[in-house]
């Protein structure tokens, strides 16, 4: 039954849409080189085909398609007031891709768009040209992999090394670089750099097995983890979002205990704590996509349009890990 379903589905991007100003990118034609046996179809912009009405993510994500289109607007965008900024004043974020090839059932990426194919944009030159205006007015902390996972694609388009590179030139320019990949061999040629930062999402197995589909699994990560400190990154650890489940403060003890067997503490750069939180509006379009979701159907509390666990829960959850991570991390080295 398991053969006979796969059968029913393209393998992943089986299609490939490209715009027809795409085509006259090196990048673009560099990425259609690997799927030599995928069907390339022109298209006039990317939203024909990645913002049409009823798809379904659920499905689409079996077999995603690739589309390969030029950000034209919005280059970056100032960083959102619900996601960390660890500090920093100036925090902006950019998405040279959309949509990420795991398939995590609490993924708000799936309340944002109404399909799971995947956006690469070509034209990152563009891109790192507009960060430079913003430079030459003051520094700059910008999350290039908040939307999506890159690390996880990077032997597709590359764009984790192109970020490297362009941090190297500019010593104002902080970059996170997040992910739950276990694919650091893919850029681990680069050099690295004070000012780039790989962050890793971590989550316990029961977690992983039940509700991240299609990602590596702990001990994975933590090898990746283990060989970025080794070979000098800026490493920091993200256990975030905290899932509520029955009996999570069992398997997320064992999570931490096992993190900080394996990798060593004074080498992290900084830790990250949060619970599951989502846009009231995206939660509702997630619950239609998993109608069958344990997760997505919680009776959430939503306070100024933000849907989280009622604020005990999330206290509790929260100051539970804090009290787990101080065991080991300096305390002003953990953002809640």
């Amino acid at each position: 039954m398991k053969n006979l379903e796969k059968n029913l589905y393209n393998p992943y991007f089986s299609h490939i849409y490209v715009e027809k100003e795409a085509l006259e990118y090196f990048k673009a034609s560099e990425i259609i080189k690997k799927f030599p046996d995928s069907e390339i179809i022109e298209i006039s912009h990317y939203k024909d085909v990645f913002s049409r009405v009823h798809q379904n993510c659920t499905i689409q994500k079996k077999s995603p398609k690739l589309i390969l289109a030029v950000k034209k607007d919005h280059l970056i965008y100032e960083g959102a007031t619900v996601c960390e900024d660890f500090g920093n004043n100036h925090f902006y974020y950019t998405s040279t891709m959309m949509n990420c090839i795991y398939d995590c059932e609490y993924c708000y990426l799936q309340g944002m768009y109404s399909t799971a194919n995947i956006v690469v944009f070509v034209n990152i030159e563009d891109v790192f040209s507009e960060v430079e205006k913003v430079l030459a007015k003051h520094s700059v902390y910008l999350s290039v992999s908040y939307d999506t996972d890159i690390l996880a694609l990077e032997h597709v388009i590359g764009h984790g090394k192109r970020w490297i590179e362009f941090s190297k030139n500019h010593k104002n320019l902080k970059i996170e670089l997040r992910t739950k990949s276990a694919n650091f061999k893919a850029i681990e040629d680069m050099i690295s750099q004070e000012n780039f930062i790989l962050s890793w999402t971590l989550s316990p197995d029961k977690i992983i097995r039940s509700h991240e589909n299609r990602t590596p699994f702990l001990t994975e990560r933590l090898f990746d983890v283990k060989e970025a400190i080794r070979k000098g990154w800026q490493v920091r650890l993200c256990f975030d979002p905290l899932i509520y489940a029955k009996g999570w403060r069992g398997f997320y003890k064992e999570m931490i205990e096992k993190v900080f067997s394996e990798v060593p503490a004074e080498k992290i750069l900084d830790i990250s704590i949060g619970v599951f939180r989502v846009s009231k509006d995206y939660l509702m379009r997630m619950k239609k996509q998993r109608s069958d979701s344990v997760i997505l159907n919680y009776p959430f509390k939503s306070v100024d349009g933000v849907c989280s666990y009622d604020k005990k829960l999330a206290q509790d959850m929260v100051c539970y890990i804090y009290d787990l991570v101080k065991k080991y991390i300096a305390e002003d080295k953990i953002y809640t």
